[in-house]
């Protein structure tokens, strides 16, 4: 069979520079949203040129989420984003997502799409989520080999051996985000043709069919794909193996299993402007797909101020301004005041200053040993760990925590004296919030199971290995 490979871009989060003008309307919409919106257009132009300078792929595809307010001068810009890579004879497939539209009064959709200016925000043109589908009818459904109107959904081939259903999981972000009951019967028509010509079937879709953790599906139910069960049982039982998706911002790969041992990956991309924002690239040969991540080290025409790209991406999201904050909060309070505006309740700040400072300046000088010993865990550690754990910090443990939130992989496993001191704590504080009936901590632990549980992927990765890559059989 053919080679097949394409490049995925999730959650662009594009914002035409027509869009807005320097000033604090903007600035805290940027930290509001906690994802670089001002640097976006520099951002997926550095990444189309590096899919531009890929002689061997030739396909592209977005997975939603293109523009971040639904306006339309947005979408115009990013429109001629796509012109370009088509005009170099890329493929280029398009499916949208809650940020793409803005809502008219007759669905849940809060989006309202405006401009910024200096001193505050007015009205602009926005897209309607009718208007997408022919919007964007030139990069997907043109070369459809099926489309299904009603959701915008369609299938397309990729190379001759693969078949890439781009599912519009046609929903609002407060109610049912997937495919309603003509959908289903379309998407199980597209898995038993693509069967029968021999292609191998990969979906992709915006919304998370298996969550990052599963206190995010706890939690926040219905921000998965709707009927995300009904997927895994038709994914299971016709053998597809692979979707890949987007919507948390968080790099991920999951693996399901059902009870008779089926199974397939759900391949979660980070936010393209989002904290070492990257790309897939997927190829699929003899049966088995690859998925790689691609990141760039710095932006053209981007002024980090002597930052590394991560840094400046990383800093823009709260746990990565946590790092920054905490420290400046001991040091300048002031400026931490002026930092932490548009992130935290500032007027509540304000009211106390030396609490603030003091409870900071006590976790920046806390040892991971103290951890231990509330979790009476420090007398099972060896020598050399207990000698290790009274020179590390906790808050250094905290930051190597946060800065894997949604990058992935995260640092300490099983078999580091982080590790153990953390998971000991964590499971002391168990003990107490079920003794004490501790509500809310009750209501973070998934029925079931335990904080500990809930704790340990934040620890290390006990998904697949790797969010960053993975081999995945086919057949």
């Amino acid at each position: 069979m053919t080679k097949a490979a394409f490049y995925l871009i999730t959650d662009s989060h594009f914002v035409s520079k027509r869009s807005w003008t320097e000033g604090r309307p903007f600035t805290m919409r940027e930290r509001g949203d906690q994802i670089a919106l001002k640097a976006s257009p520099e951002i997926l132009d550095a990444f189309i040129d590096k899919i531009l300078a890929d002689e061997e792929t030739d396909t592209v595809i977005f997975t939603g989420d293109n523009v971040n307010n639904g306006d339309i001068a947005s979408h115009e810009d990013f429109r001629e984003r796509l012109k370009r890579l088509a005009d170099a004879g890329k493929n280029v497939y398009v499916t949208t997502a809650t940020h793409d539209y803005c809502g008219m009064g007759d669905d849940e959709n809060f989006f309202k799409a405006c401009r910024y200016t200096e001193t505050g925000t007015e009205p602009a043109p926005y897209m309607r989520k009718a208007e997408l589908f022919d919007y964007y009818y030139d990069y997907g459904p043109k070369q459809a080999v099926s489309v299904h109107r009603g959701s915008g959904s369609y299938s397309v081939k990729v190379g001759d051996c693969v078949r890439l259903v781009m599912i519009n999981d046609n929903g609002n972000g407060r109610s049912h985000c997937g495919l309603f009951e003509d959908g289903v019967k379309w998407l199980g028509e597209q898995i038993s043709e693509a069967k029968a010509a021999g292609e191998y079937v990969l979906l992709a879709v915006h919304h998370p069919v298996l969550p990052p953790w599963e206190v995010y599906r706890h939690m926040a139910d219905f921000e998965l794909y709707g009927g995300y069960r009904d997927l895994w049982k038709l994914m299971c039982e016709e053998g597809v193996r692979v979707v890949f998706t987007g919507h948390t911002h968080v790099q991920s790969i999951r693996k399901y299993t059902d009870g008779e041992g089926r199974w397939f990956v759900d391949v979660a991309t980070i936010a393209l402007v989002n904290a070492a924002g990257k790309m897939r690239r997927v190829t699929v040969e003899n049966g088995v797909c690859d998925v790689v991540s691609v990141g760039i080290d710095s932006i053209p025409g981007l002024d980090t101020n002597g930052l590394s790209l991560y840094e400046y991406l990383f800093r823009l999201n709260l746990p990565g301004a946590a790092e920054t904050l905490l420290k400046t909060a001991v040091t300048d309070y002031d400026k931490f005041l002026a930092m932490a505006d548009g992130m935290l309740p500032v007027d509540k700040l304000k009211k106390h200053p030396a609490l603030v400072k003091a409870a900071c300046k006590k976790l920046l000088n806390m040892r991971l040993s103290t951890v231990a010993k509330f979790g009476k865990g420090f007398g099972d550690l060896t020598a050399e760990e207990r000698k290790k754990a009274k020179e590390i910090k906790v808050a250094d443990v905290m930051f190597g925590i946060l800065r894997h939130i949604y990058p992935g992989n995260a640092p300490y496993t099983p078999d580091t004296v982080e590790y153990k001191s953390v998971i000991a704590a964590v499971r002391r504080a168990d003990k107490l919030v079920r003794k004490f009936h501790i509500s809310k901590l009750e209501q973070i632990i998934p029925p079931g199971s335990s904080l500990e549980e809930t704790a340990r992927p934040f620890l290390y990765n006990d998904r697949t290995g790797d969010d960053d890559a993975i081999t995945i059989s086919l057949d």
